[in-house]
C-alpha cells in the first residue's frame, strides 16, 4: 500500500486492511522461537517499500558503468552500515563509463507524432538532433545484394528488426479468437519468425554485426524493436556501434514507420539522444558482513545481482532479489545476534553481462569460497519462492529438507523440491558457486508475468513489485540462513554422477568461467 501524505487512514481500518496479507503461524504448528522472531518483524515492521522508493525511485536503473550504479553500490552500503553490519565495496574491474540522458524521438513527415522510444546502453549522443528519412531492410537473397544495397543507407537512419504485422499477445489471441483463428496466426506469427531468421543469415550478417555494417555505410541512425510479444513492452539492451545512435522503437510505432516506408511515404523523423559518454568507472560488489561468533571462518552467503539493464526502473531484474537479501541482513542483525556462522551478504555487479561480480568474488576470496556452507540467491522476479533444487549435490538433500523444516508452513507449503537434480549451468550468480563446486540454491520465484513482461523490459518498473510476496521470501531466506549458520554440520560438496546425452556422452559439470573484468574484453 502506499503511503499518502494528505490522508490518514483510521489504525482500526488500516489495521483490518493489512492483517489478511501477513506471514500467519498455523494453530497447531510447532516454529522455532528465532523464526517466529523473523516472521514478527516482517509482519510488523517491513523496511521493503521504503527501500524500494529510495533505490528504485531514487536512484533508479543500474547499468554497469555507469553513475547510478555507483550510487547503488554506495547506497547498499550505507544501508548496512546503518544497521551495524560492517560493509564494504569490493572492486573487481572497470567498465565503460556512461549516463544516459534525455531520448526523445518524432516523427516529423508526412505528419507530426511523438514516439515512443528507448535509446539503447551505452549509446552515442547525437551531439545535436538528426532529422533524416526512414528506410527498411531491402528485399534480397544474399550477401552480395545486400553489400551492394548498404550504399544506398548513407544519411539515412535504417529500422533493421523483424516487422511485427499483430501487436497482441498470444493470450490474448487465444482468448478471444476461435481456435482456428488462433491456430492460423499462430502459424503465420512462426513462418514471420523464421522467415526474418533465414533472410539474416541468407545476407550474412547478426544482431551484432548489421549495426555495425550500417554504421560504417553512412547511416545516421539505427532503429531497432525488440518486442516481448506483449503489447508496450520492449526489452532494452546495449547499442552495438560507436559513433551512431542506436534507439529502440516500441512495437507500435514502429510498425507504423515500416509500413509507411513500405508503401513509399518516406517518412522522417528526428532523434535526440543526450547521453555521455565518461571515463573508465570502477565496477564494483557490495560485501555485507555479519561475523560468526562460533565459527567464523564458515559462511552463509545471501546473494542478489544489484547492476540491471536500464530501459526502466530494473525492479523485477533484480531490484526484489537485492530488498529481499538487504530485508533478510537487516532482520538477522536484529534478531539473530549470536550466528554461530558468518553471514555474507553479495550484491553483485554486472551480472548481465555473464555474472562478473559472483565470479569475481570467488576468484578473488578464495578463503571465505573454502569455507561457504551455502548460498541462498534470489533473481527471477517478485512472486513467493516456488522451487529449490539440489544443484546436483549428492547430500543436498540432508540439509536443505533439515533446513526446510523450520520454514513456516505457509511458506513451505509453496516449494517444490528436487534433490539431487542437474547443476545450473548459468543464468544467475548461484551458477558461479555452482560451477567452483560449492552448494549455491536458487530460491526459483513464481514469475508473475517475468519473462514476458519485465525480464530485461521497458516495464520493469516498481509498479510491478508485489510487497507481500517479497516478505513471504524474507521470511524463508532468514530462516534458511538462520538453519545454515545453527547447523552443527559442515555441508557435503560431493557432486552427483553425470548422467549420459542422448548421444550416450556423459553431460560435465558446468566449468567455472573466467570473470570479465573490463568492458574492453566484453564481446
Amino acid at each position: 500500500m502506499k503511503r499518502n501524505h494528505f490522508f490518514t487512514w483510521p489504525l482500526a481500518v488500516l489495521a483490518s486492511q493489512l492483517s489478511w496479507a501477513q506471514i500467519k503461524i498455523e494453530a497447531n504448528e510447532k516454529i522455532n522461537p528465532m523464526v517466529q522472531n523473523f516472521v514478527n518483524e516482517v509482519n510488523t515492521n517491513s523496511q521493503l517499500e521504503g527501500m524500494a522508493y529510495e533505490l528504485l525511485d531514487g536512484i533508479g536503473p543500474r547499468l554497469v558503468g555507469t553513475p547510478e550504479m555507483l550510487a547503488a553500490n554506495e547506497w547498499t552500503a550505507n544501508k548496512l552500515k546503518s544497521w551495524d553490519i560492517e560493509a564494504n565495496l569490493q572492486q573487481f574491474g572497470t567498465w565503460r563509463g556512461w549516463q544516459r540522458g534525455i531520448t526523445h524521438v518524432d516523427m516529423t513527415h508526412p505528419r507530426i507524432k511523438s514516439l515512443s522510444a528507448t535509446q539503447l546502453g551505452w549509446c552515442p549522443s547525437t551531439k545535436k538532433p538528426i532529422e533524416a528519412e526512414v528506410i527498411i531492410l531491402p528485399k534480397v537473397s544474399s550477401k552480395s545484394e545486400f553489400d551492394q544495397w548498404l550504399s544506398s543507407v548513407k544519411g539515412k537512419i535504417v529500422l533493421m528488426s523483424q516487422y511485427q504485422k499483430i501487436g497482441r499477445s498470444d493470450e490474448q489471441i487465444k482468448e478471444f479468437g476461435t481456435p482456428e483463428l488462433y491456430e492460423k496466426l499462430k502459424a503465420e506469427k512462426e513462418l514471420e519468425s523464421k522467415n526474418f531468421r533465414d533472410y539474416m543469415k541468407n545476407i550474412g550478417y547478426d544482431i551484432t554485426t548489421l549495426p555495425q555494417a550500417l554504421e560504417k555505410a553512412g547511416a545516421v541512425g539505427i532503429v531497432v524493436s525488440n518486442w516481448t510479444g506483449i503489447m508496450g513492452a520492449s526489452r532494452i539492451f546495449g547499442a552495438k556501434t560507436t559513433k551512431t545512435p542506436m534507439i529502440d522503437i516500441e512495437m507500435e510505432d514502429y510498425g507504423m514507420l515500416y509500413r509507411m516506408a513500405e508503401k513509399g511515404a518516406k517518412p522522417q523523423i528526428k532523434i535526440e539522444t543526450n547521453s555521455k559518454q565518461l571515463p573508465e568507472a570502477k565496477t564494483f560488489n557490495t560485501i555485507g558482513i555479519i561475523k560468526g561468533k562460533e565459527k567464523p571462518n564458515e559462511y552463509v552467503v545471501l546473494s542478489a545481482h544489484l547492476d540491471s539493464w536500464d530501459g526502466s526502473q530494473g525492479a523485477t531484474d533484480n531490484g526484489t532479489g537485492t530488498l529481499t537479501m538487504l530485508e533478510t541482513m537487516r532482520i538477522l542483525k536484529k534478531e539473530y545476534p549470536n550466528n554461530k556462522r558468518t553471514i555474507v551478504l553479495g550484491l553483485w555487479g554486472s551480472e548481465e553481462q555473464g555474472l562478473n561480480g559472483s565470479r569475481s568474488f570467488i576468484e578473488d576470496n578464495p578463503e571465505i569460497a573454502k569455507g561457504i556452507q551455502a548460498v541462498f540467491n534470489q533473481d527471477n522476479g517478485t512472486g513467493r519462492v516456488v522451487g529449490i533444487s539440489g544443484q546436483g549435490f549428492v547430500k543436498s538433500y540432508d540439509y536443505i529438507g533439515r533446513w526446510l523444516n523450520a520454514v513456516p508452513k505457509m511458506v513451505k507449503d509453496h516449494i517444490k523440491t528436487d534433490f539431487p537434480s542437474m547443476p545450473d549451468k548459468g543464468g544467475s550468480d548461484h551458477s558461479s558457486f555452482v560451477a567452483a563446486g560449492i552448494p549455491g540454491f536458487s530460491l526459483g520465484s513464481l514469475n508473475w508475468g517475468y519473462f514476458g513482461y519485465t525480464w530485461h523490459t521497458t516495464k520493469d518498473t516498481y509498479d510491478k513489485i508485489v510487497f507481500d510476496e517479497l516478505k513471504n521470501n524474507v521470511v524463508l531466506a532468514a530462516t534458511l540462513a538462520y538453519m545454515a549458520s545453527e547447523d552443527p554440520e559442515f555441508t557435503s560438496r560431493e557432486k552427483r554422477v553425470m548422467p549420459q546425452d542422448e548421444k550416450g556422452e556423459s553431460l560435465q559439470w558446468p566449468e567455472m568461467k573466467k570473470p570479465i573484468r573490463s568492458s574492453k574484453d566484453f564481446k
